[in-house]
């Protein structure tokens, strides 16, 4: 395994934690005080200037529109941007959107990449992924209760959704649901493209999440879909390819995720250590650094970051070098890692930061906020440690 990366993607790396210490950070105040399409006018402006540095979408392949950069690079990246909430959207990739691409860059037909495709890696739309079910368990994608039922031509689809991350003011959602209800579990479902203005495809509400409903980009919506028709040809891939599309899609959306997750880490780690060194604590001016449970905070924490970025970095170049069935035990290995990683040192940071830490002075209570969700999006932990555990035990049978 070699992670030594190039001299042009060093550049790329250097170029963009300079522009996220310079331009996106310093903004990162107005950000949890306004609602997200409050900012979109100075994102925008921020948006231009990275298609100006030639950085746009860089994640995605060079005859979609992107940079072409492999799963290892894309990683590296994703930690770059991490570091700030605002970091992808800015560059312009940003899940769900990333995900969409990728299938529809694999699967989609020639028309449905001209319609759809083509504007969504320029940024002209938005749009979301509706897979998870509220009375069904999201770990487990067999399990669906929204069917899409044939009438001539067309689809014509019912079920209930949420967690349709940015439904609000996408323009076409991708849609998993039951289409083969009598073929063996994982050839039930198909996946399908519903753009948002259809009739019957009904946004219900954003749903608030630690007390914030959010909006546009930032959101997770409600979806019912009543008797929503489309057309047959809107389906990606084949009918009942549904699962295997969702596999392909989550195993490098969690190397995304991951690594995200350790710009959390980073950023987390460097504002706990900054508060340590200045936050007085006595009268002769001793610092919270100088207490052994600080510090033990400290190098427990960056050997972790450490630990689980090579852990990560080792899965994506994995599925770079031998695909994605490959790495499977990598991937559920490094999706319950991180997130606890991450849970553990912005929760330290904040505790570090006392009573600031719990404002919005700071961007870790937003961190704290909306990342805790990251144990249990994508499957809940528990479930990767048992489906991982029973993996490997069978290969000692």
């Amino acid at each position: 395994m070699d992670f030594e990366i190039s001299d042009k993607m060093q550049t790329i790396l250097d170029m963009v934690n300079e522009f996220v210490d310079r331009e996106l950070i310093p903004l990162e105040p107005e950000f949890t005080r306004k609602s997200f399409t409050q900012m979109l006018p100075v994102i925008r402006e921020k948006q231009e200037m990275v298609k100006k540095m030639e950085l746009w979408a860089p994640n995605y392949p060079v005859d979609a529109g992107g940079l072409g950069l492999s799963l290892v690079e894309h990683g590296l990246l994703s930690e770059a941007l991490g570091r700030t909430p605002l970091g992808h959207f800015v560059f312009w990739c940003q899940a769900p959107d990333a995900g969409n691409v990728e299938i529809i860059h694999k699967y989609g037909t020639p028309e449905q990449k001209e319609k759809y495709l083509k504007p969504l890696v320029a940024g002209k739309i938005r749009s979301c992924f509706s897979m998870t079910e509220v009375d069904m368990p999201g770990s487990n994608p067999v399990l669906l209760e929204t069917t899409a039922e044939k009438d001539g031509d067309d689809y014509i689809i019912n079920g209930h959704k949420w967690y349709t991350s940015s439904a609000d003011g996408a323009a076409f959602a991708v849609v998993m649901a039951v289409t083969n209800p009598e073929a063996p579990d994982y050839l039930q479902a198909s996946m399908i493209i519903v753009p948002t203005d259809t009739p019957g495809f009904n946004l219900v509400r954003n749903i608030p999440v630690m007390g914030h409903e959010g909006n546009d980009y930032f959101s997770h919506g409600e979806i019912l879909y009543q008797s929503c028709r489309v057309p047959q040809d809107n389906l990606l891939g084949s009918e009942g390819e549904g699962f295997i599309i969702a596999q392909e899609r989550l195993g490098p959306g969690r190397i995304h995720h991951c690594m995200r997750w350790l710009g959390i880490c980073s950023r987390a780690f460097e504002l706990m250590c900054r508060r340590a060194n200045v936050r007085k604590i006595t009268r002769d001016g001793k610092t919270l650094a100088s207490r052994q449970i600080i510090q033990a905070w400290v190098a427990e924490s960056a050997a972790d970051i450490q630990a689980a970025r090579l852990m990560t970095l080792h899965a994506a170049w994995k599925i770079d070098t031998q695909g994605v069935k490959a790495a499977r035990h990598d991937i559920s290995m490094i999706k319950f890692t991180v997130a606890n990683t991450m849970q553990k040192v912005v929760d330290r940071a904040l505790q570090v930061h006392g009573g600031l830490g719990m404002t919005d002075d700071t961007i870790l209570a937003f961190f704290y906020r909306h990342e805790r969700a990251a144990r249990i999006y994508d499957g809940a932990d528990e479930v990767h440690k048992t489906s991982l555990a029973r993996r490997i035990l069978r290969e000692y049978l």
